[in-house]
């Protein structure tokens, strides 16, 4: 049976809406010549941002896979994919943050980061549990999700005033 995570909606739309708030007005302030060259970039940044947010994790009977884009595979996030079977613990390390990331760790010691940025993480650590006999304790999201709320509430904000700023 194959199980897909998709990366979590809110995850996505904060650095989609981040992106917008911070590059909307280049086009509109930008000189005469560079009006056109300007816009190309916007269309092709939003591209490539919505692109490189789709990544995913699968998940069957014999193995977890990371799956990333081609262009996210171009700037260096790279897919990976490693058998249950190989998969000797999971260690857990802080971030600067504050919170932890965790890696699964091989038999033969490669490490692969835990995906925490998945829509229905409960189930994703109850798959692992299962497949693995590794419990984890204090495994959750990399960051709260009112984090994530928060950025995506105050870059729709941005957007809004920057619209109402360059209206005429």
């Amino acid at each position: 049976m194959i199980n897909k995570f998709n990366t979590l909606f809110f995850v996505k739309s904060s650095l989609v809406s981040l992106y917008l708030a911070l590059t909307i007005p280049i086009p509109f302030i930008s000189i005469g010549e560079l009006k056109i060259i300007s816009s190309v970039a916007f269309v092709l940044g939003l591209y490539l941002i919505v692109n490189i947010t789709n990544d995913y994790v699968e998940t069957s009977n014999d193995r977890i896979s990371y799956k990333t884009t081609f262009l996210s595979n171009l700037i260096g996030k790279k897919s990976w994919e490693v058998f249950w079977k190989d998969i000797k613990s999971i260690n857990s390390s802080p971030t600067s943050q504050g919170s932890k990331v965790y890696y699964f760790i091989t038999f033969n010691e490669q490490k692969f980061l835990v995906p925490q940025r998945v829509e229905n993480l409960d189930q994703l650590f109850s798959l692992i549990l299962e497949r693995t006999g590794i419990k984890k304790d204090g495994m959750n999201y990399i960051s709260p999700m009112w984090t994530y709320k928060l950025l995506t509430f105050l870059s729709l904000l941005m957007i809004i005033g920057e619209i109402i700023f360059l209206s005429p």
